[in-house]
């Protein structure tokens, strides 16, 4: 990496976990010429900074060849993928089963902007744009995304990010979410996914701010996409490229903590190719 580095850039400790995970390229043709490691903090640039794709610095790698690999990568799974064997690689560091039994479900209405695309009214928020519909463990690492438009209500929203999940999380039980996803939802969640949905009710008796148990794990984990000012908003054409935003925001998320607390088991993971 021969220029000055941006405080978003993978320390050497960061890539080392992330390299055995890359897709190889296509096989035939050109040898992939790119550096990786460069593309990947080209994204990092854009998803903390907020800056549009154009205006990527010109010391990285030019920003159509960061959409290429962000495009490839959504359409074949790979931002999610990568994302679950990050979370395995977290939750064993810290003593846990690879495989969660409990998770949090939320969403989140963002305003859009002038970019075409699905969008809704959100009364509640009073927020034109889209929901977040996130399920996270209980470190807080996600487990699932969907986007859809804000005017779907969190309920049927519900119905939509959990039907995505079923087969995926064998040790799944129980999931908790707060009294917006009470009703029909409960049965529906037993039947459909054979999953317990418990609803996390506030205490009318308790004015003020109030930590509710389990609730506030998830919140903690809209905080951390926070940060990241590409997701202030939505930005994105298709609700698929704002899953994937939200994925690789997690990947750096998660990334950073492995390379904090040190060396941990290589775990790969089985992708399509990519140029």
């Amino acid at each position: 990496m021969n220029r000055k580095s941006y405080p978003t850039d993978l320390t050497d400790e960061e890539w080392a976990i992330l390299v055995p995970l890359i897709p190889p390229a296509k096989p035939g043709g050109r040898p992939r010429e790119v550096d990786m490691r460069e593309i990947l903090n080209g994204l990092l640039y854009l998803l903390r900074t907020g800056c549009a794709w154009r205006m990527i610095p010109h010391d990285l790698p030019p920003w159509q060849t960061v959409y290429e690999y962000f495009a490839q990568w959504r359409d074949d799974g790979t931002w999610e993928r990568l994302n679950g064997v990050l979370r395995v690689q977290v939750r064993q560091q810290v003593g846990k089963e690879a495989e969660p039994s409990a998770g949090i479900i939320d969403s989140q209405s963002v305003k859009t902007t002038e970019t075409p695309g699905e969008r809704g009214y959100d009364a509640g928020k009073k927020i034109k744009g889209r929901k977040r519909h996130i399920v996270v463990d209980t470190l807080g690492l996600l487990l699932m995304v969907l986007v859809h438009a804000a005017d779907i209500q969190d309920r049927d929203g519900a119905k939509l990010v959990l039907a995505k999940m079923r087969g995926r999380f064998p040790r799944l039980q129980l999931i908790w979410a707060d009294g917006g996803y009470a009703g029909k939802l409960v049965e529906w969640v037993k039947s459909a996914c054979g999953w317990i949905l418990e609803i996390v009710r506030r205490c009318d008796d308790v004015r003020g701010f109030h930590v509710l148990p389990h609730r506030w794990i998830v919140e903690r984990t809209f905080g951390w996409l926070g940060r990241y000012r590409r997701l202030s908003k939505d930005y994105e054409g298709l609700p698929k490229s704002s899953e994937a935003m939200v994925y690789a925001v997690m990947l750096h998320v998660m990334v950073r903590r492995l390379a904090r607390a040190g060396p941990t088991p290589s775990v790969s993971v089985a992708a399509p190719a990519t140029a």
